[in-house]
């Protein structure tokens, strides 16, 4: 009888871990949904809208050149650019986390 109630823990155990694996590949899916159905998260652009968006990005700035340069350079790495002319990079964490040699930030 202690052999069978062993075997039988061990089904329990194994059948446990299966479904806490499932409940976490559920979760994890609704998750992606969630953040590839928003507007301006990462990875929601296609390569060919950098260009306008980081025109919007930089339209207040006296550098456009270097402006356009690197924002470009964001968006086909990222492809997302934040909304905005200054600031809301927390909606794009590629964008704003990638940084220079230095530290400072690499996108406009």
């Amino acid at each position: 009888m202690g052999n069978y109630s062993a075997v039988c823990n061990v089904v329990v155990l194994r059948c446990s871990m299966v479904l806490l694996l499932l409940l976490m590949v559920l979760v994890l899916s609704q998750e992606t949904q969630l953040v590839s159905g928003s507007s301006m998260t990462q990875g929601s652009l296609r390569p060919q809208e950098c260009g306008g968006r980081c025109s919007a990005r930089c339209s207040a700035t006296s550098y456009k050149k270097p402006c356009m340069f690197y924002c470009q350079k964001c968006c086909a790495k990222c492809l997302c650019v934040p909304p905005g002319t200054y600031g809301n990079k927390q909606s794009c964490p590629c964008y704003n986390n990638w940084k220079t040699k230095r530290g400072g930030p690499k996108c406009p």
